[in-house]
C-alpha cells in the first residue's frame, strides 16, 4: 500500500521510536511505500529512492485511492525555501499550511487569477493558493542537456547556504551532507541515492579524480559533497554547522585539510570523458 506525506516534513526513524535516529525526512506530497505495520501508530516504509524507515501515521494520509493519482497530477514542487499556501488570493487571508523547498502540490489552471498567484490542491484536497513563483513544475531529466544540469544542480545545492546541519534532515529547516546532495539531484529529476557512499543501481558512477566537473560528487570517510568548479565545494559539514562552500586547494581561505586529504572517490551521473 502507498501512502501520501501529509505534514511539512515527515521524520524517518531508525526504530519505531520518535526518540531513535533520525535517519531521513520526507517532504510535504511525497508518496511512500506502506512496507509493514507496526504497533503504537507507526510503519515501516520506503521512499522513492528506496530508502527506508519508520514513519508515524499521523504524518501520512494513508488511502488506498489517492497515492496514484496524487503522483500522475501533483507535477509541481516548491522551489522558494518556505512558501505559505493561503485560503484566498491574498496575503491578508489564513494560511493553509508552510511548506519547503521540495514539497509537492497539485496546480489547478485557473485564468481569474492573476500572474501573482497560483491555485494549488493539497494532499487532503483542500484548495489554496500560493505565490506562482514560489512552484516549479516537476523537471524531467535529459542527458542531452549536460552543461545545462552540471550548472542547475549546483545552483540548486547553494540555494540552502547558510541552512543549519541537522542529522537526517533534508530541507531548508536543516539539512546533512546527503540530504543536501540528494536534494539538488531530485529536484533536478535525478533520484539519487540518500547515504554518502556510491551504491549499485542508483545512476552515480564512480570516476577518477582528474575527470571531475561542475555538479559531480566528491566522497570521504562519512560524508558527500558537491564539486562546483575550480577547486571549491559546497557541502552542509557537521564541523561547520552549516551548508557552506569550502576548497581543496590548499592556498585556499577555505580550504579544509581535513577533507582535502582524505577523498575516497569522485562520483558522476555522466560517463567520464
Amino acid at each position: 500500500m502507498k501512502a501520501i506525506i501529509n505534514a511539512m516534513t515527515a521524520n524517518l526513524h531508525a526504530q519505531p521510536n520518535k526518540y531513535s535516529e533520525l535517519i531521513d525526512e520526507g517532504l510535504y506530497g511525497m508518496v511512500v511505500e506502506i512496507i509493514e505495520q507496526k504497533e503504537n501508530e507507526w510503519v515501516y516504509v520506503k521512499t522513492p529512492y528506496r530508502y527506508e524507515g519508520f514513519c508515524q501515521t499521523s504524518n501520512l494520509l494513508i488511502d488506498s485511492t489517492k497515492p496514484n493519482l496524487w503522483e500522475k497530477e501533483a507535477t509541481y514542487f516548491v522551489s522558494q525555501a518556505f512558501a505559505d499556501v493561503l485560503s484566498e488570493p491574498k496575503i491578508q487571508s489564513s494560511k493553509l499550511k508552510t511548506l519547503v523547498r521540495g514539497s509537492i502540490v497539485q496546480v489547478i489552471p485557473n485564468r481569474e487569477l492573476n500572474d501573482e498567484w497560483v491555485m494549488v490542491k493539497l494532499v487532503t484536497g483542500r484548495i489554496g493558493y500560493t505565490r506562482r513563483y514560489w512552484v516549479s513544475e516537476k523537471i524531467e531529466f535529459n542527458p542531452d542537456s549536460e552543461e545545462v544540469f552540471r550548472e542547475n544542480v549546483v545552483q540548486t545545492a547553494l540555494s540552502y547556504l547558510k541552512t543549519p546541519y541537522r542529522w537526517g534532515g533534508k530541507s531548508p529547516l536543516g539539512i546533512d551532507c546527503s540530504g543536501l546532495c540528494s536534494m539538488a539531484y531530485l529536484l533536478n529529476g535525478v533520484k539519487i541515492y540518500r547515504d554518502a557512499k556510491i551504491v549499485e543501481d542508483f545512476p552515480i558512477k564512480e570516476i577518477n579524480f582528474e575527470q571531475i566537473q561542475k555538479g559531480d560528487l566528491l566522497y570521504f570517510p562519512g560524508h558527500i559533497a558537491m564539486y562546483m568548479a575550480d577547486g571549491l565545494y559546497v557541502h552542509s559539514s557537521l564541523g561547520g554547522n552549516e551548508v557552506s562552500v569550502n576548497s581543496l586547494i590548499k592556498e585556499h581561505s577555505q580550504y579544509r585539510e581535513d577533507l582535502a586529504t582524505t577523498i575516497t572517490a569522485v562520483g558522476s551521473l555522466f560517463p567520464a570523458k
